[in-house]
């Protein structure tokens, strides 16, 4: 076992790069991937590997998705880089119509094994266009995995199993937690629909995915300190998602609060609250941003993140069997 303290990005290197070295069907394809990404998510790869192997792409993302679709059908192992998730909107055929349906479509005869990295979240001072949460879209997508990772660990432990998976993944990373540093063991790889307890509560449950995760344990240790002990749940993987823990700790505690940074209504919250209610009859309350586009100014792209201080209002409210204020 080794334990090393690096950042959300590094762990994701270290992932793709220890599944390139073993397998050799892994390949890279995307813009920019060659210089690191963007992110720096690939930093080092293409030296190590070269460029047949880790791909600078022309800028289509039909292009990149179609192709990385199309070497999965014949064995390969891809990993197609969209940069962020409102660019991937430009592959949504080859993404909906060929890598979720192929599967199904030609009973089993064909398997997409094809990691689609898709960052998501707000990115400070980035606007309307790069700073969606868009992961309720292919939660409902059927044949695929939607994964959300929120620690460095999480992002080292889902990837390495998504690149290890034979269906499509569809992997969120958060644009705002890249440089967000913690300890990595790279022998732990995660189960698919397993959620994590991170804190246990008493008197009510938080569950969360992604960012919001730190936001929802920050609000949590700031509840505890008011006398009301919350329960931190992060979901990590939202399909197939781990209704078993959301659903014995909602019988517990009577009350569940779900916390997400995409816009609230039509937000993959409501199938966490709607199952949890009809599964236990526990009271509900939900929040996420309010449908809004992100503002470019500070001021306005504030009024679209959610706060500790909102989750505490949120969960006081629902403590009080009064129901949170909705979002716009």
């Amino acid at each position: 076992m080794a334990v090393t303290r690096m950042t959300y990005a590094e762990a994701a290197v270290l992932a793709v790069a220890n599944a390139m070295r073993d397998d050799p069907r892994v390949v890279v394809m995307g813009e920019d991937v060659g210089r690191g990404g963007i992110f720096q998510q690939y930093k080092g790869l293409q030296a190590r590997f070269g460029a047949e192997r880790v791909i600078d792409t022309p800028i289509s993302e039909a292009t990149i998705v179609g192709a990385g679709v199309g070497m999965a059908l014949v064995g390969m192992r891809p990993v197609v880089e969209m940069r962020v998730v409102d660019f991937a909107l430009c592959g949504m055929d080859e993404i909906v119509n060929q890598a979720a349906k192929n599967r199904y479509m030609f009973g089993g005869q064909g398997r997409v094994p094809l990691v689609m990295r898709m960052p998501i979240g707000l990115w400070a001072n980035s606007a309307a266009q790069h700073s969606q949460s868009l992961e309720a879209w292919f939660a409902h997508l059927p044949g695929v995995v939607v994964m959300c990772p929120a620690t460095p660990q999480d992002n080292y432990s889902m990837l390495t199993q998504a690149l290890r998976g034979e269906d499509p993944v569809i992997y969120m990373e958060n644009k705002e937690l890249w440089g967000v540093q913690g300890e990595v063991d790279d022998t732990r790889v995660h189960e698919p629909g397993r959620a994590q307890v991170l804190r246990q509560g008493d008197d009510l449950s938080i569950v969360s995915w992604s960012a919001a995760v730190h936001t929802a344990t920050q609000a949590a240790e700031a509840l505890a300190a008011q006398g009301v002990n919350a329960s931190v749940i992060d979901l990590g993987t939202l399909w197939p998602w781990d209704r078993d823990t959301v659903l014995r700790d909602a019988a517990r505690t009577r009350r569940l609060l779900v916390v997400h940074d995409a816009v609230q209504p039509g937000g993959f919250g409501a199938e966490v609250a709607a199952t949890a209610v009809q599964a236990t009859g526990c009271r509900i309350a939900r929040l996420g941003a309010p449908r809004i586009p992100v503002g470019y100014a500070s001021r306005l792209e504030a009024v679209a993140r959610i706060s500790p201080a909102a989750v505490i209002e949120a969960a006081l409210s629902l403590m009080a069997d009064a129901p949170a204020a909705a979002a716009v």
